[in-house]
């Protein structure tokens, strides 16, 4: 289904240069790199490229031409259509390569840093409100006990930081996935931003997942329909995960220094969505350093990003925040850290009864017909090795092993007490000394 964007959250089309919150000098000099590194020369190309309106794009042209940086190519050919093309004089290109001596960066125009500062503040997180319903339906089949979903539901429609811990294999995963699905609607991302005359790329098309509407085609002069700040690009939230390879140098600015340009943090580009650290305590940045780089955003709603000059400068911290472990959090976090986290949810493995639930429904989703004996032979004979105790992931584990020795052999897809004991031996490793 395509969501139209809402006239309250979407940022309105520029309708004069002013009206972008950049300088004229700072618009001329993308215009002038991007003729140069891209080879356009028509009016509507520029404008699609550099995501400004055509009559805006018109007049940032008239500007250059007027500054002999631009003139008007020759006569049309039967080739050219009837649009006007140009092309950079030997001025321009020389503004063009100086320009790029200082940055790379061409394309989009960039938005002011304030001006996606009022932008945040219209789409924030912290706005949204999640109805049991929906977090039951984007959490899909897994089983959790009832009182779970009472403990996510507030923490999830507070916008604020959530640890979940427990043992492995219980769906934290899943269920912090889950939370982002049941936000369900869609932000504007700035394809870039600028400060203080530097400009940093937000857009990131691996973490950034474009919404369907039906846009305006941005040649047309007169407009219909989606009318939104071109630079913006219409997403459904984002969500950044990491896992045991996140270091705290992927929470500052990157910069290319060949480029000369700037990409944005992680955490950056999740503005207005999640951000999930997954596995906490297997990165080799201890949890406590970890936690640590996110209290002043946790707390103040704003994080802190250094130019390659030493600058620093402020950006708003809009970003629901899911750390998820196994470790209990009195083995890898002070008192003060957990303070700062505002909830903290265990996420327990499953009872007997359950653990059924599961497995008669991953039998049913992979076509395995359920066998009593087969299942007798499991809560009897297997599990009380174990003292009893029941995982999420077991049911899927167990049921593909068996699925996969089946084909391997075969034989039409079933259950039996002897091929239950050959899966189980795969889930587990037994403890031994191994002689070298």
């Amino acid at each position: 289904m395509t969501l139209e964007p809402g006239p309250i959250l979407a940022p309105a089309t520029p309708r004069s240069l002013e009206a972008t919150g950049l300088t004229t000098v700072l618009m001329k000099d993308i215009l002038l790199k991007t003729m140069f590194r891209m080879s356009i020369n028509k009016v509507t190309d520029l404008a699609r490229t550099i995501c400004l309106p055509i009559p805006q794009t018109i007049e940032l042209v008239d500007i250059a031409r007027r500054e002999k940086l631009i003139e008007a190519m020759a006569t049309f050919g039967a080739d050219t259509g009837s649009e006007a093309s140009f092309q950079l004089t030997e001025s321009g290109k020389a503004r063009a390569l100086d320009a790029l001596s200082q940055s790379e960066y061409y394309g989009a125009m960039p938005v002011p840093l304030s001006m996606y500062e009022e932008q945040i503040k219209r789409q924030s997180i912290r706005n949204i409100q999640i109805t049991r319903r929906q977090l039951k339906i984007a959490i899909g089949d897994l089983v959790l006990p009832g009182n779970l979903m009472d403990d996510l539901g507030p923490a999830v429609s507070s916008g604020r930081s959530i640890l979940m811990y427990g043992p492995p294999g219980n769906g934290k995963s899943s269920i912090s996935n889950g939370i982002r699905a049941a936000m369900g609607d869609r932000i504007y991302v700035p394809r870039a931003i600028v400060h203080a005359g530097q400009i940093v790329s937000v857009y990131d098309p691996i973490v950034h997942t474009v919404a369907e509407t039906s846009e305006d085609n941005p040649s047309l002069l007169r407009q219909t329909g989606n009318r939104f700040d071109n630079r913006y690009v219409y997403c459904e939230r984002p969500t950044v995960i990491t896992g045991g390879e996140l270091t705290l140098d992927m929470l500052d600015l990157k910069y290319n220094p060949v480029s000369r340009t700037y990409q944005a943090s992680l955490q950056f580009k999740a503005t207005g969505g999640v951000f999930i650290i997954d596995d906490l305590g297997r990165q080799e940045e201890p949890p406590q350093a970890i936690v640590n780089r996110w209290i002043v955003p946790m707390e103040m709603n704003y994080d802190i990003l250094t130019l390659q000059s030493g600058e620093k400068f402020v950006v708003p911290f809009d970003t629901l925040v899911i750390f998820s472990t196994n470790f209990h959090p009195n083995e890898i976090f002070d008192q003060a850290a957990l303070r700062r986290i505002f909830y903290k949810i265990k996420i327990d493995g499953p009872n007997q009864a359950d653990f059924l639930k599961i497995f008669a429904m991953v039998a049913q989703k992979r076509k395995m017909p359920l066998d009593e004996e087969t299942v007798i032979h499991l809560i009897r004979n297997k599990y009380p090795t174990i003292d009893n105790v029941y995982s999420n992931y077991q049911p899927i584990f167990l049921i593909d092993q068996m699925i996969n020795i089946c084909e391997f052999e075969g034989k039409p897809r079933h259950m039996s007490p002897e091929l239950i004991d050959r899966a189980w031996n795969n889930m587990f490793v037994r403890s031994e000394e191994i002689v070298r």
